[in-house]
């Protein structure tokens, strides 16, 4: 069992969960990829709650990612852990922080652009059925060699949540997080 004040263990637990790679994209951690959406310590009973957000509700990984971030807490320490799905706020391309974004790109994975910063829910979560953001506002860069000229070459990737692009400059084939 871990010790320590509220705040310490919470903390701990909280950079456990955090380190914990993204099945899809195991360059990113959950915590980079902006899944992992809090971590709750009951000080009473020490039980540990995780909350993921996943990239969307029917994303196949988040089967695995519950168990992994339950697996690390419990060879951590932590006796009572619960690992709890978060849809309200959804998760969105904006979750994924500097770092991942440039883990990313290292990879050879375009990183999505930043939009604006996310609106609290306050109520029901409207649900906008059509493309993702995409469109001419702004060209999509090549993580191999930085280009601006590159095209789309199909929306579906090797996940659901990626797209295949190609530099029309270094001539290289690479994948893009979609935008939503």
């Amino acid at each position: 069992m871990v010790t320590g004040t509220a705040d310490t263990v919470r903390d701990l637990a909280w950079e456990v969960a955090a380190a914990v790679p993204d099945p899809e994209l195991p360059m990113l951690t959950l915590a980079d990829l902006g899944v992992l959406a809090g971590v709750e310590v009951d000080g009473g009973s020490g039980t540990v709650t995780a909350w993921l957000t996943p990239t969307y509700s029917g994303c196949p990984a988040v089967a695995e990612m519950a168990a992994d971030v339950d697996r690390r807490l419990r060879a951590a320490g932590y006796p009572d852990v619960r690992v709890r799905l978060r849809l309200n706020p959804p998760w969105s391309t904006d979750l994924i922080t500097a770092e991942g974004r440039r883990k990313l790109a290292e990879a050879g994975i375009a990183p999505p652009r930043p939009t604006s910063a996310l609106a609290p829910a306050t109520g029901p979560v409207p649900l906008a059925l059509g493309p993702t953001r995409t469109g001419a506002a702004a060209p999509v860069p090549c993580p191999h060699c930085g280009g601006t000229d590159t095209e789309e070459l199909s929306r579906f990737g090797s996940t659901a949540c990626k797209a295949l692009w190609r530099c029309r400059a270094c001539r290289e084939p690479f994948e893009r997080v979609k935008e939503i």
